[in-house]
């Protein structure tokens, strides 16, 4: 549909079907996909957009006696080329930045129809935006969402979530290996603000799962799969379905699969959770996360989006379109890699265990072979060293950067106890299994041999 208002008090009808109104038009899109009208446009003027450059009447600053009244420059300013003449070009191939904190309405009836759900348009920067809302549309496509809402990172997506569908009192299920920070937001403000109470069970505990399911009144299970640090995957058809059986939401944070190796909504959860910094965006530029699902569960958290404000800017919003035309070329190289790297470091005689879904020797490989079309861009391996000597590997790559993260086309290298939990006692770091000799390589898109040749280098020399 496009929405024009016409510049020059024009009073013709257009052959094409419209809504009258004022000195603005609907253009709707005739059979075979052509626009049908008296006049002809280059411009895609989507909801909010004007097509003209000058205007007439209420406000526009272009022709008549409007240009006497607003003669000064200061004015000029502000208001020539751009009151009636913000256009997004329809020939344009990318999508464009719409970066605007806030939208304007022709006239308070246009207010009213919009807030009536009549006219289609934005308000608010925080409640939306054009450029943001394609990235959801993308994703939603991609997860076979039926809605998608973007946020200004990943931990703002998870936390967001669990404020909007967990009630005061009520009970979430999630699993020992997973992300540190979203632990500490259930365990310290859940619990200490919302007495919310949380049974943490290993990723494979089937059992644990359907006793605490029946035990307790579970309102959501959260879990990632794979998991961080040691890409653990759950069993994502029978977790879905025993929560649907038992009453409780099934969210599964799929920032390490992403959709191309994994679609959780597809296995029967209710929600999938990203952080779209990672994979998605894919070039270490962008802080964004994601949520996707039912229009009714997504519907909630965007409710509370719009209360608390973690949106995510529309220059962000273009990046991360940037960064998923790209996706699935980056995962299946990403994949290849990872795969050949943990073939490779189980033969090298530094290292005690490697860590990777795609090999047999990983207690989860079942699971991921039944329900992953990749395995992933990260190895985590355990070398047969103290936390000085693991550190010492660490500092002698040459290709991978030293730093936090994961799924850019640079390759990444870390020791958790040092990156994620250095200021936690090593009791603490072993009860929650972060070991000292444990490494997460996360593959960029570099060539392979040039990869392996470095970490051989730095595994031998320790």
């Amino acid at each position: 549909m496009w929405r024009v208002r016409n510049a020059g008090g024009l009073t013709s009808t257009p052959t094409c079907s419209t809504r009258a109104h004022g000195s603005r038009c609907v253009l709707v899109r005739a059979a075979g996909g052509k626009r049908e009208s008296a006049r002809t446009s280059s411009l895609d003027t989507s909801p909010g957009v004007d097509k003209s450059s000058s205007g007439s009447g209420n406000g526009a600053f272009g022709s008549g006696g409007a240009e006497g009244l607003f003669a000064s420059s200061g004015t000029d300013c502000v208001h020539k080329g751009e009151r009636k003449g913000r256009p997004r070009i329809k020939d344009a191939l990318t999508t464009p930045i719409v970066q605007t904190s806030t939208y304007w309405f022709e006239d308070t009836e246009e207010l009213i129809e919009y807030q009536e759900g009549r006219y289609q348009s934005y308000e608010y920067g925080r409640y939306g935006n054009p450029t943001v809302r394609v990235c959801e549309e993308k994703i939603a496509e991609l997860e076979k969402a039926e809605e998608c809402l973007v946020s200004g990172s990943g931990m703002n997506t998870a936390t967001t979530m669990l404020l909007a569908l967990v009630p005061q009192h009520g009970h979430i299920i999630t699993t020992t290996d997973c992300y540190r920070r979203t632990r500490q937001f259930i365990q310290t403000f859940l619990a200490d603000k919302m007495n919310v109470t949380a049974t943490v069970l290993d990723p494979s505990d089937l059992e644990g799962l359907e006793r605490a399911l029946k035990e307790n009144d579970v309102t959501l299970y959260f879990s990632e799969s794979p998991t961080n640090p040691y890409l653990r995957c759950i069993d994502v058809p029978t977790v879905s379905r025993l929560c649907r059986e038992n009453g409780a939401i099934s969210v599964v944070d799929g920032t390490f699969a992403t959709p191309v190796n994994q679609k959780p909504l597809e296995l029967g959860v209710d929600l999938v959770i990203s952080s779209g910094t990672k994979y998605m965006a894919g070039h270490n530029d962008v802080l964004c996360g994601y949520i996707a699902g039912s229009k009714e569960l997504v519907g909630q958290v965007k409710h509370m989006q719009n209360i608390l404000g973690g949106v995510m800017d529309p220059h962000a919003g273009y990046l991360l379109l940037r960064g998923m035309k790209t996706l699935e070329l980056r995962i299946a190289r990403q994949n290849e890699t990872a795969m050949r790297m943990a073939l490779a470091l189980q033969d090298h005689p530094r290292v005690k265990v490697v860590h990777y879904p795609g090999l047999p020797s990983h207690p989860d490989y079942e699971n991921a072979k039944n329900q992953m079309r990749g395995y992933g861009g990260v190895v985590s391996f355990e070398v047969d060293g103290d936390l000085w000597q693991t550190a010492k590997v660490i500092d002698s790559v040459r290709l991978p950067y030293i730093a936090p993260s994961l799924g850019g086309v640079e390759s990444l290298i870390e020791q958790p106890t040092v990156v994620s939990y250095w200021d936690q006692p090593a009791e603490t770091r072993a009860e929650i299994g972060i070991k000292d000799s444990l490494i997460r390589y996360a593959c960029g898109i570099e060539n392979f041999e040039d990869l392996w040749a470095d970490l051989k280098q730095a595994l031998d020399g320790f």
